[in-house]
């Protein structure tokens, strides 16, 4: 497997999550609620998979190998908008989750920030997802030997064994805090 086919493996399972988030959202459009855990679950998911995990070893390992790399000017533009995302997709989970937690906390008017985020990410994720498997990954194989690839997905999977971890220390020392 080449490390983009692991990446590639991880959009399936966020493509899934989006189409549930896309139901969640037309039963706000139809019958004016949500459910509040399921917005929980799916705040949890991005944030924890879709982002510290999907877009960690993006960022941290396969944008910092390629950083160095004399890039094309397409292909280092292309790099710096999925970052640029990347950021865009934390402030609309962000966003998402005070929405939730005033919806929860007796605030109907909060259902259409609600709405709004779920809006946002179901749109945003898709063509996310687009850019990278079918222009940008594509393209950046081009900059690494089998050695380095194999290396990468290597590395990848070791980034994916500490995420438990870094999970479950970071929710100990949250309810330490209160």
């Amino acid at each position: 497997m080449q490390a983009r086919g692991l990446l590639m493996i991880e959009h399936r399972l966020i493509e899934r999550m989006i189409a549930l988030a896309e139901g969640a959202l037309a039963r706000i459009e139809s019958d004016g609620e949500v459910d509040p855990a399921f917005v929980d679950t799916a705040a949890d998911f991005i944030r924890t998979y879709a982002d510290r995990t999907h877009h960690g070893k993006e960022e941290d390992i396969l944008f910092r190998d390629l950083d160095g790399r004399g890039l094309s000017a397409g292909d280092r533009r292309r790099m710096r908008e999925l970052i640029d995302e990347h950021v865009q997709g934390r402030r609309t989970t962000a966003a998402l989750v005070a929405a939730n937690e005033r919806y929860r906390g007796g605030d109907a008017a909060a259902l259409a920030d609600v709405a709004t985020a779920l809006r946002a990410l179901v749109a945003f994720y898709p063509r996310h997802i687009e850019k990278e498997d079918k222009v940008f990954f594509p393209a950046a194989r081009a900059y690494l030997t089998d050695e380095e690839d194999q290396a990468m997905l290597a590395e990848f999977r070791r980034f994916d064994a500490e995420m438990i971890h870094e999970k479950y220390r970071a929710v100990v020392a949250g309810l330490e805090g209160d």
